[in-house]
């Protein structure tokens, strides 16, 4: 699936999760399937992410899921009347916005020379 995230979602990867994007967004996809299939449905992208063209994000990138996940995402992209690519900036937004809301600290940034 294609991914592309924008600059706020890139550096709460970073400072949250590390310098791997995708894997940062892999991590969050794979907490929202799982609240899917526990049957917590959270909230639904907001309309006027609709209007933010792809090429205004910072990053974009392929991203390779599970036959099983990629499916449930399908499906929830199809419930909530988006494509699964913005499902997927929307996905990470929320769990960066849930480490925020658990005090997850980020990361401490390595020491400058």
């Amino acid at each position: 699936m294609r991914v592309a995230l924008g600059k706020l979602a890139c550096s709460g990867i970073e400072a949250h999760l590390g310098d791997d994007i995708p894997a940062g967004a892999r991590k969050a996809l794979f907490h929202y399937v799982r609240k899917l299939e526990a049957g917590r449905r959270p909230i639904a992208p907001p309309r006027f992410l609709d209007d933010i063209a792809a090429s205004e994000s910072a990053v974009a990138f392929d991203l390779t899921v599970d036959p099983e996940t990629e499916a449930v995402l399908e499906q929830e992209a199809l419930r909530q009347r988006t494509t699964i690519g913005r499902l997927a900036a929307h996905t990470v937004l929320i769990y960066l916005a849930e480490l925020e809301f658990l005090g997850v600290a980020p990361r401490a940034e390595a020491p400058r020379s």
